[in-house]
């Protein structure tokens, strides 16, 4: 079982030797990286190419044009030539076993289409800062489950057949497309947590999902949610009606405050409890 390691890049090339790193370190081997540049302005392609040269596990691709995250992630999947997937962003890195905790439960679990695993907030040069608290099993099979609060994350790997059979990425967005994915792929089988560190996540300036791109980040979830909402035929939410069509991400989120209740929570546990007894 081949799996895609898939990084798309852009002025991250400066980061890119412990993402690099970390991928040859992989106790699993059976693996290619495709990376996809998307019109880099810095010396990227310089960098990348002196690192990866002379092994073909190694393809680097360039767009001929600025496409933006969504398409670029798109492309990605489709270059991809393995069986599972699995994004890595330039300037993080994953664990070395990242791949093989993944693969063992594909291996073993037909019905599993995505897996994820907790991640570890680092600082600019990758030293872990803290480890991730909110993630845990997700509840399988809920129509009304957006990953809202946030409970996928990386490191995330998925069923590329499956995939192809969703409505795949939405290449229009440049921020939250990897939630898009998440609840595409949430819709066609289940997922499963991998309790283990197995990514690296840095924070630094040009993070595209950091700091100042916060509100953006918000806004396009909002969308990504409302979409799933649409593409499952949900008329209301916890008795309150879902609107026609987008036009406010506060109209989305207030939907969801009940599923930060403590007896909402509380009753998620349960739930996730019994299907991992009899499942």
């Amino acid at each position: 079982m081949t799996f895609s390691i898939l990084v798309a890049n852009y002025n991250n090339g400066k980061f890119f030797k412990k993402c690099y790193d970390s991928i040859i370190s992989q106790k699993y081997t059976d693996w290619e990286a495709i990376i996809l540049d998307d019109c880099s302005t810095d010396n990227s392609l310089e960098l990348i190419n002196e690192l990866i040269k002379g092994d073909n596990r190694f393809k680097l691709f360039e767009n001929e044009v600025n496409c933006g995250v969504g398409v670029t992630k798109a492309k990605l999947i489709d270059l991809a030539n393995g069986e599972i997937c699995g994004f890595v962003d330039p300037d993080d890195a994953i664990g070395s076993k990242a791949l093989l905790s993944s693969v063992n439960i594909f291996k073993k679990n037909k019905d599993i289409v995505l897996t994820y695993s907790k991640f570890v907030k680092c600082d600019e040069n990758l030293q872990p800062v803290e480890v991730s608290k909110q993630v845990s099993q997700a509840l399988n099979n809920d129509p009304y489950f957006f990953n809202c609060p946030v409970n996928i994350v990386h490191f995330v790997s998925f069923r590329k057949q499956v995939y192809l059979q969703t409505e795949k990425i939405n290449i229009l967005m440049r921020i939250a497309e990897d939630q898009d994915l998440y609840l595409k792929m949430y819709e066609k089988g289940k997922v499963r947590f991998i309790n283990e560190n197995n990514y690296f996540y840095r924070t630094h300036s040009g993070g595209i999902s950091q700091n100042q791109n916060r509100p953006k980040s918000r806004e396009y979830f909002a969308e990504v949610i409302f979409n799933a909402m649409k593409r499952r035929k949900l008329k209301t939410i916890n008795g309150k009606p879902v609107p026609e069509s987008f036009t406010d991400s506060k109209e989305i989120y207030n939907l969801l405050k009940y599923q930060t209740s403590f007896s909402f929570r509380i009753r998620k546990k349960i739930r996730i409890f019994v299907q991992q007894v009899f499942n």
